[in-house]
């Protein structure tokens, strides 16, 4: 979701291959071989498999919104780090043997400290959206979505406003295009539309 927010932004044209990850293309699989989403090639052949890399690319191309002004890479490293592996356990306990609640508790800590931030200013890095906003925006996302009665009740009001805030945008609706899984015969679709 924050590659395909910050392609939309650069004004990058890309052809949108949706991948099923149960049923990864071999192509997809040749390219990349660690197999997961997303992964940009880019016209000279070079792989970019990691969505902050990627943001980082489109934008150094094209940042007509300035939002490579408000990146912030430490508060990023927590969001990527600590953040999404207490989301993870949270959001998959099945899959990782751990107590949810423990994790959502690390989870609301790092919410925690958004919250100071947002207490100052309305993003996270300045009065506009940015690059900081855009690659923890969807995390936060799916650690609101795991039990959403929970988060409108617990979670820090500037959280949760400037989450709203992101999710009701124009930019957030284009970017939740969907389109059917890819396959070799599935021609892939241009992005944004």
């Amino acid at each position: 979701m924050r590659a395909r927010l910050a392609v939309i932004v650069s004004e990058t044209r890309c052809e949108l291959r949706e991948v099923k990850l149960s049923a990864k293309p071999e192509a997809m699989l040749a390219i990349s071989p660690k197999g997961t989403v997303p992964v940009m090639v880019v016209p000279e052949g070079e792989v970019i498999d990691q969505s902050i890399d990627i943001m980082r690319r489109v934008l150094g191309a094209n940042d007509p919104e300035g939002w490579l002004e408000r990146d912030d890479p430490a508060l990023i490293a927590v969001n990527d780090g600590p953040f999404k592996h207490d989301l993870d356990r949270y959001k998959y306990p099945e899959r990782h043997g751990g107590d949810p609640l423990r994790h959502r508790a690390g989870g609301l800590d790092f919410l925690r400290e958004l919250d100071v931030r947002l207490d100052r200013t309305a993003n996270l890095s300045g009065a506009s959206r940015g690059l900081a906003d855009a690659a923890v925006m969807p995390f936060v996302r799916q650690f609101a979505a795991v039990d959403a009665d929970w988060f409108a009740e617990n979670a820090p009001l500037n959280v949760r406003d400037w989450l709203a805030r992101h999710l009701a945008s124009p930019l957030f609706e284009a970017a939740m295009v969907r389109v059917p899984p890819w396959t070799p015969e599935t021609p892939p679709v241009m992005f944004p539309a």
